[in-house]
């Protein structure tokens, strides 16, 4: 019931639901009468202007259409303005409680199976100013030669000045009145937040569901093409029907019978069904019940499924608790059918976007990358959330995980060519800061008011070069091998979209070394931000859950989900990719470890003498772990000095018959050093000296935009030895 009316039509009294809109079989005589009846109505209404002043307004409920015409002065009683109004009945929802509709809708629905010409009732409209205004309207029934209703005439009117006469309501009708809108107005609270078909059925089977509608048992059936399947038993012995949970759509069964025929049936002897439906029968000696309404569930004209209540010792069913259970159906037809329109919806998103994420994550040598996505735990289940893997030239791998704006089926399109066109640049092999500033443009381009944001970063798996750029979006998390994590800060600019329209397309590009064993996190911040927490709360969680949980990919990747799993539902989708360049320990007989040392980090000079030395003594080359530590404090120190960014340390036994191990020292300045022979009175240049003196070799290689320092330390021979 939506504003004074159920959701009903002619089709729902017609034979089978068969007929025509116009019921056929009407002549010219039958429309002749219709006419006149029409002009009677108008005439015993009078002018509209007289009516407009007495705040008296005239309605057709075409039930054929399922329309609800309202004149201006009926649209002033709903206190609707005639651009708001659109002839639809969900246009009144904004003015009429739905417990009020669904009460004033059963008493029509009662007048119609009842076979009578008229009805009528009172509900409340609530005014734009807040005020509850009493209503009263009062409708007359046409039908054609065969009886069936096809519509219905009538005026709405201000019934304010009826409070005296409400007043002097016998306490029993009043008694009737509240009982049935507290009942109706309990159904539509607890349906209120049922978005899906499945929380639907939540609402009417689980705790206190049935204590809602005061029956023994239920029964939901949901109409899918032409079969009635049962989706929701509950009360005890139901579960006798559970065979019948797919059945196709006819009168062979009482529900299935209700809802062919668009007629509720209400029956006081489950056990006299069994003459009527002899289907029915093998199933009626383990019900416990004897009782039940039958009522189908009829939305805009068309049967979305039906309901059964089912009662234990009933032995009528008077005019109030009819119209109590045909209340109760529309309550559940309307839920029903915005459930159904949302499952749809969703489904249609969710696939639409599951098929513009990609398939499979390829595999790079070098490296292990795992991805997830979650959607969101609430809402339309599809957002603009989005990552990619992405091979490139020369060997290296291109990574990106974004968020459009917005959690829509338009969200997931625009996301779905974005994603393909930044593939597209990045597969050219431009640079970071090219592949962003043309996705950006990109996006202005599809001539949409969503901007989006992301991290993308070329990853080079041979030497652990990592270029990283951000547009608006959150800071990766970094994995080291020894178990700390920390959040380099890459540098970026503005969000795609929003950077090109204020002409601010510069994005800088921050250099990152991956070491071997290392792994990088990437995210949108539905992993990391709740309602109602802080999102720096959210990403310290984030990188303490990195640092307690697994160290390879696949199973970073699952721990972080399951901390997405814990705190369902989320109001975000969530897409999270980890890379993780594989260890690189050597072999057993020649063993290799690699220290990051960072340039803000003088602790860590002190950190890498400590692991060198631990390396040596492990490997048995304790007797010139003195000598490799002060060549590694020259280079370490030099590297700090005189590049801009950090070093990677790495020390290795190098294989063959003369023991022997190797320090190397990889920095990003492509500036050779030179050994000097500085003065007395000097106080630098003596490094390489140092080096020099106490390393048995060393030199210099070019690493692509870098160099290589390093130095070989021979294990000394054995006293006595030849």
């Amino acid at each position: 019931m939506l504003g004074g009316f159920p959701s009903l039509t002619a089709r729902a009294w017609t034979e089978r639901g068969r007929r025509p809109a116009r019921p056929a079989g009407r002549g010219p005589g039958s429309l002749l009468r219709s006419e006149r009846l029409a002009g009677r109505r108008r005439a015993e209404i009078g002018l509209g202007e007289r009516l407009a002043l007495n705040r008296v307004g005239t309605f057709e409920w075409d039930l054929s259409e399922g329309t609800f015409q309202l004149d201006a002065a009926g649209l002033a009683v709903y206190d609707i303005g005639p651009d708001e109004y659109d002839g639809r009945p969900e246009s009144l929802l904004s003015r009429v409680a739905p417990e009020e509709g669904a009460r004033t809708g059963a008493a029509a629905m009662s007048a119609i199976h009842a076979g009578r010409s008229s009805y009528g009732a009172y509900f409340r409209v609530r005014r734009r100013d807040g005020r509850e205004q009493w209503t009263h309207l009062r409708g007359r029934i046409l039908r054609d030669e065969d009886g069936t209703p096809w519509h219905v005439v009538g005026i709405v009117r201000d019934a304010d000045q009826d409070r005296a006469q409400l007043a002097m309501t016998s306490p029993a009708q009043l008694a009737g009145w509240q009982r049935m809108t507290t009942v109706l107005q309990g159904t539509a609270d607890a349906l209120s937040r049922a978005v899906t078909v499945a929380d639907v059925i939540a609402v009417l089977t689980g705790e206190g569901g049935l204590e809602l509608f005061g029956a023994d048992g239920l029964i939901l059936g949901l109409v899918e093409g032409d079969v009635l399947q049962l989706i929701a038993l509950a009360g005890e012995s139901t579960s006798e029907l559970d065979e019948l949970k797919l059945r196709r759509l006819d009168e062979s069964l009482p529900l299935a019978e209700a809802v062919f025929t668009q007629r509720p049936r209400f029956v006081t002897s489950l056990r006299e069904l069994a003459d009527t439906f002899p289907r029915l029968g093998p199933y009626l000696e383990g019900l416990e019940l004897d009782a039940a309404a039958f009522l189908p569930l009829v939305a805009q004209a068309r049967s979305v499924g039906g309901l059964a209540l089912l009662y234990r010792a009933r032995e009528e069913f008077t005019a109030e608790d009819r119209d109590l259970c045909l209340g109760l159906a529309g309550i559940v037809a309307q839920s029903l059918q915005r459930a159904i329109l949302f499952d749809g919806e969703r489904d249609f998103a969710t696939g639409l976007q599951s098929t513009m994420l990609p398939q499979h994550i390829p595999k790079f040598p070098g490296v292990e990358i795992a991805a997830r996505y979650h959607a969101a735990g609430s809402g339309r289940q599809v957002g603009g959330d989005w990552y990619d893997v992405i091979p490139l030239p020369r060997r290296r791998i291109g990574i990106v995980v974004g968020d459009v704006e917005g959690h829509d089926t338009q969200a997931a399109a625009v996301m779905g060519q974005l994603r393909i066109a930044l593939r597209a640049f990045a597969g050219e092999g431009h640079p970071p800061s090219t592949v962003i500033a043309r996705a950006s443009r990109f996006l202005v381009e599809l001539d949409t008011d969503r901007f989006a944001t992301c991290t993308y970063a070329q990853v080079d798996p041979a030497t652990g070069d990592v270029r990283a750029i951000r547009a608006g979006h959150l800071e990766p998390v970094l994995r080291h091998t020894d178990g700390r994590v920390s959040t380099p800060p890459v540098r970026g600019g503005l969000p795609l979209g929003l950077a090109t329209e204020l002409e601010q397309e510069e994005y800088p590009e921050t250099r990152l070394d991956l070491l071997p064993g290392e792994a990088l996190v990437l995210f949108t911040d539905g992993l990391v931000e709740h309602p109602g927490h802080d999102i720096v709360a959210g990403v310290k969680a984030l990188t303490e859950a990195v640092r307690n949980g697994p160290v390879q990919a696949r199973a970073i990747a699952e721990h972080l989900s399951e901390r997405v799993s814990q705190i369902r539902p989320t109001a975000d989708d969530v897409a999270l990719l980890v890379l993780r360049r594989d260890l690189d320990p050597g072999t057993p007989l020649a063993p290799r470890i690699h220290q990051y040392l960072h340039p803000a980090d003088p602790q860590g000079l002190a950190e890498t003498r400590t692991a060198l030395r631990r390396a040596l003594e492990d490997w048995g080359f304790g007797a010139v772990a003195d000598d490799v530590e002060v060549a590694a404090g020259e280079l370490m120190v030099n590297a700090l000095l005189h590049t801009e960014g950090g070093a990677v340390i790495t020390l290795e036994v190098l294989p063959g018959p003369a023991r022997r191990v190797r320090l190397w020292a990889k920095d990003r300045s492509s500036v050779f050093p030179r050994r000097r022979t500085p003065g007395e009175a000097a106080t630098s240049g003596r490094g390489l000296l140092l080096v020099d003196a106490v390393a048995d070799s060393w030199g210099v290689e070019p690493r692509g935009e870098g160099k290589a320092v390093w130095c070989e330390f021979a294990e000394p021979e054995p006293p006595g030895g030849t």
